[in-house]
């Protein structure tokens, strides 16, 4: 098992790309916390993982506050008594150009996106340390490294997740600590379900992907495995895009 005795947090472990990562993870061998503002989904994921007989637990938590973020690690260190992965995942998305999108709206996709992640690194790094190691995962977007239309706010986070990765891989490369990032491409989640249920921008969506289909949840899973497990021990400060090519079309 890839990350048999690793301890890892999921933030947005309750749904899409963090159920699939959670439930992965726990197989090869994790101890997983399940970290998601909607506790019943948080609740659930960790319960399938209990199911299997590997060992988790939920907490519901705003990422884009400080006190629940200092709150879920602490809760995970005194539960399994360590950290090793951290997967800052929890995400949000409001359509908007310059003109259409509410300050609000920017605040909180900026808040949650970007600070969410600051946030996860800041307080999971110190336990890292104290392990001599760690991986960090950070999910950006293809929208951090092509042109996306109508998303200046989800656009503007997730290229700040890029370059927060690298810099944060940068720092704590002596302390043998790993930070890398995903960026997913138009993917089959329930963000995206009602967009893609509409025929003809389904077709839009689809055309620009050289691989000919949307991404799925255990797409993105996968990749973080690699990222968390010692298969990538050589790789830090990488931007890896999950996308079926459409950022090199």
């Amino acid at each position: 098992m890839l990350l048999k005795d690793k301890v890892a947090i999921i933030t947005g472990g309750g749904s899409g790309f963090g159920r699939a990562t959670s439930l992965l993870f726990a197989k090869e061998g994790a101890k997983v916390a399940v970290v998601d503002y909607v506790e019943e989904a948080a609740k659930m994921v960790a319960n399938e993982i209990k199911s299997m007989g590997a060992e988790a637990i939920y907490v519901k938590a705003d990422v884009s506050s400080e006190e629940d973020v200092m709150r879920f690690v602490d809760v995970t260190v005194k539960a399994f008594g360590k950290l090793d992965i951290i997967f800052n995942n929890a995400g949000i998305y409001v359509p908007g150009n310059a003109e259409q999108q509410k300050v609000e709206d920017w605040d909180r996709i900026l808040n949650v996106n970007l600070k969410g992640v600051f946030l996860g690194c800041k307080y999971a790094i110190p336990h890292m340390k104290q392990n001599g190691g760690g991986a960090i995962i950070n999910t950006a977007s293809a929208a951090a490294l092509i042109g996306f239309p109508e998303a200046i706010a989800y656009a503007a986070s997730k290229g700040g997740v890029v370059s927060l990765t690298r810099a944060v891989a940068l720092d704590y490369a002596k302390f043998g600590i790993r930070a890398n990032c995903i960026c997913p491409g138009t993917s089959e989640t329930a963000i995206t379900k009602d967009v893609l249920a509409d025929p003809q921008l389904r077709a839009m969506f689809l055309a620009p992907i050289p691989l000919g289909r949307f991404g799925q949840p255990e797409d993105v899973a996968n990749a973080a495995l690699f990222l968390a497990s010692d298969l990538s021990a050589y790789i830090t400060g990488a931007v890896l895009p999950v996308d079926g090519g459409w950022t090199m079309a």
